[in-house]
C-alpha cells in the first residue's frame, strides 16, 4: 500500500511508470529524479534492472511453512463456525506458547484458510531453560515475573508485525485469537498463580491461570481493540492445553482404545485413551528433543542436521534442512546418529562410548566446531528419553493395558515432523509396535489451537475431553525411580 515508505529500490534500466501518489509522500523530486522508487508500487510491464537500497533486517521470526488449501483438512475435518463477522476478510490467529519457542498462524476465518505463520524463541529463555527454574524466579522477584509476562506480550507482538509489514496483511482485521500453551507458561503470561506451580500438592490441581484482562494485549498487539482473546485452560499443574489441542487435532478420544498421544516438549505431556477415560501425565524431558541443552544442538530449522543413515561400506551419511552447509543437529537427527551409533558398536545400551571414540566425542562433521555427539549429549538424551519411557508405563498400568494393546501412537512437536520412526523404536524413544500405527503430526498444538479457532465442533470436542480425564503425578509413583532408570538404557522399551 506504499504506508511505510521503507522499501526502497533504485530503477537502473526499464521503464517503471510514473511515481504514485503514496511515493510522493516519501520521496522528494531528487530521489525520484534518480529513479529511487518504492518497490510495492511498482508494477513492471517489462523487465527492469533494479538495485535494493533499503534490504530488510533478518528477523528473528522464521515463517512457517505455507499450506496449501484449508487447513481444516484433516480428516475427519471439524466444521467451521457460522458467525457473524465485522470485517468483510475476517482474520484469526492460533498460538502456541511453548517453553522453547512461540509459534502462531494466521487464518481467514471464512474459509479456514492459512494465510502465514511464524515461529521464535520463547524470550523468557534468558530466565532458564526449564519451566521450574523460570517459576522459582518469578517466585522469587515480582519484578522479574512481570519481565517475563511482558516479554511474551511483546514476542507476540513482533511476530504479528513481521508478518504484518512483510506480507501485507492488514491486522486490524484480526477478530478472534485463541492461545494454548504449557500451564506455566499460560500462568506466567497472565501473572497469575504460578507460584502455585513450584508446590507439589499443586500438581494434578486445576490451576486459575487465565489474564483477568486482555485490552493491553490487543494495543500491544496492533490488532482490533474489540478482538475475541480466548487463553484455552489448561487442565492442572503440568498439563497444559497444548495437551488438549492435541488429542482434539488428532481425533484420540474417537477412534477406539489404545490410543497414545505424545506431546515431546521441554515439558514433554502424554495422554492415553482406553475407549472410556483419558488417562494424562507430563513429563520433565528437558530440552533436548527441541535442539537444545546438547553440544551443536539447533532446532529443526533450515541447516539442521536431521536424518543420519548408514551407507554401504559402514560411513555415517547425513541430510540437513533446506540443504547445503551443515549448522547444527536437531532432535530427529540425534536419534538416528544415536541409534546407528549403538547399531554398529560405537555406543553402548549405557550410554557409553566404545574405546575407539575419542574422549571429546564422535564427530559427524569435521568443522570450528565439530558437529557430533558428546557423552554429555548422550546423557541429556538418555534422561529425556527415560521421562517419556517411564510416563508411557505408567499410563498403561494405571489403565490395565499393555503395549501389546496400543493401536495407535499419536506423537506431536516439532520434534516428531522428521523422526525416523525404527530408530526411535531401537533406543526405547517409542514404544515397540509396528512403525504403521505410529502418526508424525508435528505441531499439534497449534493445528488444535487452531481447530478450535475456527470451529465450535472443535470447541466442544475440547470441551468434553475435560470431564473424561484422569491425571495422574508421576513424582507420586513409589516405584517411579526404577522405572526410570530401567528406561535410560538405549534399547527396545521392555514388556509385553
Amino acid at each position: 500500500m506504499g504506508a511505510c515508505g521503507l522499501c526502497l529500490v533504485r530503477i537502473e534500466a526499464g521503464q517503471a511508470g510514473e511515481p504514485k501518489p503514496s511515493e510522493h509522500a516519501y520521496l522528494d523530486s531528487t530521489l525520484l529524479a534518480r529513479g529511487i522508487r518504492l518497490a510495492c508500487q511498482v508494477i513492471p510491464e517489462q523487465d527492469l534492472q533494479i538495485v535494493i537500497l533499503a534490504p530488510a533486517p533478518e528477523s528473528e521470526w522464521k515463517s512457517l511453512p505455507r499450506r496449501d488449501g484449508r487447513r481444516l483438512g484433516r480428516d475427519p475435518a471439524f466444521p467451521l463456525r457460522d458467525a457473524p463477522t465485522k470485517a468483510k476478510e475476517p482474520y484469526g490467529i492460533a498460538v502456541d506458547l511453548g517453553t522453547t519457542r512461540i509459534s502462531l498462524s494466521l487464518l481467514d476465518l471464512s474459509t479456514g484458510e492459512f494465510l502465514a505463520g511464524r515461529y521464535g524463541p520463547n524470550p523468557q529463555m534468558h530466565f532458564g531453560s526449564d519451566v521450574m527454574t523460570r517459576l522459582v524466579t518469578a517466585s522469587e522477584s515480582s519484578a522479574q515475573a512481570l519481565a517475563m509476562s511482558q516479554q511474551v506480550v511483546e514476542a507476540i507482538g513482533g511476530a504479528l508485525w513481521d508478518i504484518a509489514s512483510r506480507e501485507g496483511i492488514d491486522l486490524q482485521q484480526v477478530e478472534s485469537l485463541a492461545l494454548v500453551g504449557n500451564t506455566a507458561m499460560l500462568a506466567l503470561l497472565s501473572g497469575r498463580n504460578y507460584g502455585w506451580l513450584v508446590q507439589p500438592s499443586h500438581w494434578t490441581k486445576a490451576i486459575d491461570c487465565l489474564p483477568a484482562h486482555t485490552d493491553t494485549w490487543a494495543a500491544a498487539w496492533g490488532i482490533h481493540p474489540e478482538v475475541n482473546i480466548q487463553v484455552i485452560p489448561p487442565l492442572a499443574g503440568f498439563v497444559g492445553s497444548d495437551l488438549l489441542a492435541g488429542v482434539v487435532t488428532t481425533h484420540l478420544t474417537e477412534k477406539g482404545a489404545g490410543c497414545l498421544f505424545i506431546d515431546f516438549g521441554t515439558n514433554s505431556e502424554m495422554a492415553l485413551w482406553d475407549g472410556k477415560s483419558l488417562w494424562i501425565t507430563s513429563a520433565a524431558g528437558g530440552p533436548a528433543f527441541e535442539g537444545s541443552g546438547i553440544a551443536c544442538g539447533m532446532p529443526a530449522e533450515v541447516g539442521a542436521i536431521y536424518r543420519v543413515d548408514v551407507r554401504r561400506d559402514g560411513i555415517l551419511d547425513f541430510a540437513v534442512i533446506g540443504g547445503g552447509q551443515a549448522r547444527g543437529i536437531c532432535g530427529s537427527g540425534l536419534v538416528d546418529l544415536i541409534a546407528h551409533l549403538v547399531r554398529i558398536g560405537r555406543l553402548t545400551n549405557t550410554g557409553r562410548f566404545t574405546p575407539s571414540i575419542p574422549e571429546n566425542g564422535f564427530a559427524l562433521v569435521r568443522g570450528e566446531p565439530d558437529i557430533g555427539l558428546t557423552k554429555g549429549g548422550v546423557d541429556v538424551f538418555q534422561r529425556a528419553k527415560a521421562a517419556i519411557g517411564a510416563g508411557i508405563h505408567v499410563l498403561l498400568a494405571q489403565a490395565d493395558m499393555r503395549y501389546k494393546d496400543l493401536r495407535r501412537v499419536c506423537v506431536g512437536g516439532a520434534f516428531g515432523s522428521f523422526l525416523n520412526i525404527p530408530n526411535a523404536r531401537e533406543i526405547g524413544l517409542l514404544p515397540n509396535i509396528q512403525p504403521e500405527l505410529v502418526e508424525l503430526g508435528g505441531n499439534t498444538a497449534l493445528a488444535g489451537c487452531e481447530d478450535v479457532l475456527l470451529s465450535e465442533v472443535a470447541a466442544q470436542h475440547l470441551a468434553r475431553i475435560r470431564y473424561r480425564q484422569k491425571i495422574i503425578n508421576l513424582s507420586q509413583c513409589l516405584n517411579f525411580d526404577d522405572i526410570f532408570l530401567e528406561h535410560l538404557y538405549l534399547r527396545p522399551m521392555q514388556g509385553e
